[in-house]
């Protein structure tokens, strides 16, 4: 599933190519979307909250949508290819941008985007991040010492932006188990290395977490079982938390283990 940086800079790239355009063709093949038309508005900015993403109009309208599991947004400057995954093409002079696999697809207008968003915690990405983002979303992660932090740092309505190669990094930084209880670990020190790793990596074409810009050494555990450990050497572990997979090293991350 594409994490926050990736929603950022999907964001961007969208902000950079098209806004400020005057649109050809905006075509949302959604049963409740098809009719829509938005030929002749001004797309003014692409922007993401958390794993969300909003395109702005002029015309105080916002496409809302997700990129689920595997979906993207990808750009052409010659007519792109279309197939049955295609959910919006948005055109403007010799340019393209089109949404592949997107999911909760919504018109809504743009004061009210808070609506669609309204339940997720801070997002780590945020323009205007301050101190006080820090405390809630600090606030929301220490909420239930008890939970397992690796669940914890997933939900969204804790802080939005977390997927699970950052649930991977940040548990083995913080030094962890992914299963070890949110009491484990401070919660403000958790939510500003988290925001620290994304911000760094919001315009990166590869991401790193390791400072170490070679290749195969850019993440500490996640898809490392094969690899091992980039501090100790020794073996990264793969388990289930939930519904997801779990990296992890048990030598430099102490605490429960999967059951």
């Amino acid at each position: 599933m594409p994490e926050g940086d990736t929603v950022y800079a999907t964001a961007h790239r969208l902000t950079e190519a098209l806004g400020g355009v005057t649109l050809v063709r905006v075509d949302l093949r959604h049963p409740r979307l098809s009719t829509v038309d938005l030929s002749g508005c001004v797309l003014t900015r692409v922007v993401s909250v958390g794993k969300h993403l909003f395109l702005r109009f002029d015309n105080d309208v916002s496409f809302h949508c997700h990129l689920g599991m595997d979906g993207s947004w990808r750009l052409y400057s010659r007519r792109p290819p279309i197939n049955h995954r295609t959910r919006a093409i948005v055109e403007a002079p010799q340019k393209f941008a089109v949404g592949q696999s997107l999911v909760e697809m919504v018109l809504v207008s743009t004061k009210d985007e808070k609506k669609l968003v309204g339940h997720l915690g801070p997002d780590l990405l945020a323009r205007d991040w301050s101190d006080e983002h820090l405390r809630e979303a600090a606030c929301r992660l220490a909420a239930d010492p008890g939970r397992e932090l690796g669940a914890a740092l997933l939900d969204q309505a804790v802080m939005a932006g977390i997927g699970n190669v950052y649930k991977a990094e940040l548990c083995f930084l913080l030094g962890v188990s992914p299963w070890s209880p949110v009491s484990a670990i401070d919660p403000e020190k958790a939510v500003a290395l988290a925001r620290k790793l994304l911000v760094r990596n919001a315009l990166r074409p590869m991401r790193n977490t390791t400072g170490d810009p070679r290749r195969g050494r850019e993440l500490w555990v996640y898809g490392g079982e094969r690899r091992g450990c980039l501090r100790c050497g020794g073996r990264v572990h793969v388990s289930r938390q939930g519904t997801r997979v779990a990296y992890y090293c048990p030598r430099c991350q102490p605490g429960p283990t999967a059951s």
